[in-house]
């Protein structure tokens, strides 16, 4: 319970939780895409796509030779984009 409340962002009586954005965001898509996924997903190119995850600015695993990203970690990344 307490890490769901620091995970809350609150606005105007409404409590937005990461939990509540993993059910509205990218619904589309399995829960781990792959980097072309990712690309459709945020609207970038291949490159971009390669290195962000590289660079770990987004959070991956790599298995073998391809890169595995959780959905979650995509939309951690664009919460904390839209805080900068």
């Amino acid at each position: 319970m307490n890490q769901l409340k620091e995970n809350s962002v609150v606005a105007e009586d409404t409590t937005i939780t990461n939990n509540n954005l993993y059910k509205l965001m990218f619904t589309n898509y399995p829960d781990v895409v792959n980097v072309e996924e990712l690309t459709k997903m945020l609207d970038i190119g291949i490159t971009l796509a390669y290195r962000l995850v590289k660079k770990g600015k987004i959070q991956s695993l790599k298995v073998g030779r391809a890169y595995k990203i959780p959905k979650a970690h995509v939309i951690s990344y664009l919460m904390n984009q839209s805080k900068s």
